[in-house]
């Protein structure tokens, strides 16, 4: 059985603020038709991808606005269309959004759905950025912590069909690529493919000008090929780019390989597809010898990781 796969980054130029759901929507279908039309049985869109980062407004919690960009269900009927082209062409798909369960709580949330058009899980973003009240005077906010609760749902994987050859699949959102923490408890279950979609800023979203978008994006494509590398599997991190309503948002997304290697990456701050044709048996070199958990992992010495939150320096 071959376990070889053509995966997609459909990466997203700027949503603005103004901008209706179903243009969006056909932005995505295009792109989703793109991806297709390439070999792609699976395409890989950015965090909250059917609305503005609207994390950088300040609203009130109740605000009709704010509301209008959570999805009580999904799919429900402003995304279906795209839920009913891809089972059409037979191509699964990962979208992060912004889910309101049905006993209230908000959380930035991502699933992946099969070619067949159910969804095989979900995920919601552990490691939320920012801040929990507005900061006077800075021009952009970053509000994810006040419009959202911590994930819930743990790192989870889950295997792909048969068709895809069964991969071990697994996600996150956007600023946990950053964190080692969530990659190594992904493969810790053998992950092969980790799918990750961000709205990263273009600038430094916490104040200050020590943070340039070369600089952002350097570390955003750093964090993929570190922690692919590490945990030996492939990873498939996808951006919404460009200059939402005045505030820039970087690119570089990118499909990097079991030994960290940038095999596609995009080359603007648009609506842009990238593909690669990804081997999971590649992963094999990787959790056999060099990363082996089963033989080189020492987790009695590893307690300091879990028991503490800071850093704690010596006196």
């Amino acid at each position: 059985m071959t376990r070889k796969l053509i995966v997609a980054g459909a990466q997203m130029g700027p949503i603005q603020r103004a901008d209706s759901r179903a243009a969006t929507l056909a932005r995505m279908i295009a792109l989703l038709e793109q991806a297709a039309a390439q070999g792609a049985k699976l395409v890989v869109f950015p965090e909250l991808a059917f609305t503005t980062f609207f994390p950088r407004w300040p609203m009130e919690r109740n605000d009709a606005e704010l509301l209008g960009n959570f999805e009580s269900a999904m799919p429900n009927r402003q995304v279906q269309p795209l839920f009913d082209r891809a089972r059409e062409l037979g191509v699964g798909f990962y979208v992060g959004y912004a889910e309101l369960t049905p006993d209230g709580h908000r959380f930035n949330s991502a699933i992946t759905v099969g070619p067949d058009g159910a969804t095989l899980f979900k995920y919601r973003k552990v490691h939320l950025p920012g801040s929990d009240h507005v900061k006077p005077g800075q021009k952009y906010q970053q509000l994810e912590k006040m419009y959202f609760e911590y994930g819930d749902l743990g790192f989870p994987v889950a295997r792909g069909p048969q068709a895809w050859g069964r991969p071990v699949l697994g996600m996150l959102v956007c600023n946990d690529r950053r964190w080692p923490e969530g990659w190594r408890c992904l493969g810790l279950q053998g992950v092969e493919l980790v799918m990750v979609g961000y709205n990263s800023a273009a600038y430094d979203p916490n104040g200050g000008e020590s943070e340039s978008a070369e600089l952002r994006t350097f570390h955003s494509t750093l964090a993929a090929q570190s922690n692919a590398y590490m945990n030996a599997t492939w990873a498939c991190a996808v951006a919404k780019a460009g200059n939402e309503d005045g505030a820039g948002l970087i690119g570089g997304s990118c499909i990097v390989d079991p030994n960290g290697v940038v095999v596609a990456q995009a080359k603007t701050l648009g609506d842009e597809v990238i593909l690669a044709e990804v081997d999971f048996d590649a992963c094999r070199q990787g959790k056999e010898k060099m990363f082996n958990f089963a033989q080189h992992r020492r987790p009695q010495h590893y307690g300091r990781i879990v028991e503490q939150v800071g850093a704690t320096p010596p006196a």
